[in-house]
């Protein structure tokens, strides 16, 4: 995780927001309070098209369970389940947001701690 992650402003406050609120672990709450510190904010149009963020579509490999999965981050206002939408602040989209295709990450989840990697972003 030595890599920067790279940040709309939007999503930079809403990230601090969602840790100030205590929507994650502790130990969540401190890794993203200092990823913070040394993001790169940038303007939506500059944002680089593998970076996951809001409403693009993201393809990881859990090595934790062995298994490769995709999802949908949307804003939570329109997340959905069955169309299989998921909110950009559920847990795996936070440990994930900012980060770019090839980046792998080990977070601790609630369920205990998960190796990560980012196979493929594109926009929705």
């Amino acid at each position: 995780m030595s890599k920067n992650v790279i940040l709309t402003t939007g999503i930079y406050d809403m990230i601090k927001e969602h840790v100030r609120r205590n929507k994650v672990t502790k130990e969540e709450g401190e890794l993203l309070l200092l990823e913070l510190k040394t993001a790169e904010q940038v303007l939506r149009r500059d944002l680089p098209s593998d970076i996951v963020t809001v409403n693009r579509r993201v393809k990881i490999k859990d090595y934790t369970e062995n298994v490769e999965k995709e999802y949908m981050f949307v804003p939570s206002t329109k997340a959905n389940n069955k169309k299989g939408k998921v909110s950009i602040l559920c847990d795996v989209a936070v440990a994930m947001i900012g980060r770019q295709v090839g980046d792998v990450i080990n977070w601790p989840f609630k369920d205990g701690e998960r190796k990560l990697e980012i196979l493929n972003v594109e926009n929705i």
